[in-house]
């Protein structure tokens, strides 16, 4: 009997220190993970988003694809040309002010417009096309009644 009452006490004992191991265990795993976490977090904020010499290069090589691709000939691609041209300048000094996000965005911004002035002068490039093939099949009908 006295060997069961030990054995009771003991058993107790030993239940209640497993469980704090494992309360202090959840304590630790729970520190881990908010450490984890927040370290993350930290990592995020700090590579996020472009800079701005990354920025200003992209927005330059769109500006030069739309020159390229005959944006200055085409009216709506030429005003979007124009305003991604003026973009890039006013990034350019925001970026001298020390305005540096506004600066990015502007950018951002300046790339969009130029690649919206690349769509806008292959659109006009395929319409003609597409008038001058439709006015070609017109003639061949006329000379092949």
């Amino acid at each position: 009997m006295r060997h069961r009452i030990l054995s009771s006490i003991g058993m107790k004992f030993f239940l209640k220190r497993t469980s704090q191991k494992e309360e202090s265990m959840k304590d630790v795993n729970m520190g881990v993970i908010a450490g984890s976490l927040l370290f993350a977090a930290m990592l995020a904020g700090c590579a996020s988003g472009p800079t701005f010499h990354q920025s200003s290069e992209a927005s330059t090589s769109a500006i030069r694809a739309a020159e390229e691709v005959g944006a200055p000939n085409v009216p709506r691609a030429s005003l979007y040309l124009q305003l991604a041209k003026e973009e890039l300048e006013g990034a350019k000094k925001l970026s001298e002010k020390g305005e540096k996000e506004q600066a990015v965005s502007m950018l951002l911004r300046a790339e969009a417009d130029a690649e919206l002035s690349v769509a806008l002068s292959h659109e006009q490039t395929e319409k003609t096309e597409a008038t001058q093939a439709i006015e070609k099949v017109r003639q061949l009908r006329q000379d092949n009644p």
